[in-house]
């Protein structure tokens, strides 16, 4: 078993994703945090003033967003396949819906398609409704070959 496997299964046992997170230093930059409740995953971008790129209004900086949710759809395979690595983005198409807002941001996956080398994930974010996204995005990952 890898490292990558080693600590999805941890986090598995303890419930805590915080720590495979981690190993992401963009993730740490962002704060991005993953809390589990029951078989759903909740991706959370915490309220940071460096994540701001309109102070005036003020709102998230949209690159923030995308690598936000970019992250979440990642690791998201990282924690529901059992791949040895994690998987190499080859597509993201981001959909901004309406401004971010200087508040704590929330992100969901649903892996929507996925085949021996190829998985497509959708991700939404959104703040204080999940019914009224701020953001909805379309991520295509090549999956590492598992080994034998």
């Amino acid at each position: 078993m890898n490292n990558l496997q080693s600590l999805v299964q941890k986090a598995h046992q303890s419930g805590d994703y915080n720590q495979l997170l981690e190993t992401i230093p963009y993730a740490q930059t962002l704060g991005v945090r993953c809390e589990r409740f029951g078989n759903e995953v909740v991706f959370v971008l915490p309220k940071r003033d460096q994540n701001l790129g309109n102070p005036i209004l003020p709102a998230i900086h949209g690159g923030v967003i995308g690598g936000f949710m970019e992250i979440a759809a990642a690791f998201h395979l990282a924690i529901f396949l059992e791949i040895d690595d994690l998987p190499r983005i080859v597509d993201f198409s981001l959909d901004y819906l309406r401004a971010g807002f200087h508040q704590e941001t929330y992100a969901e996956c649903r892996l929507t398609r996925q085949g021996n080398r190829v998985a497509n994930v959708s991700v939404s974010a959104w703040q204080k409704k999940k019914q009224e996204p701020i953001a909805l995005a379309r991520a295509h990952f090549l999956l590492p070959i598992k080994e034998r």
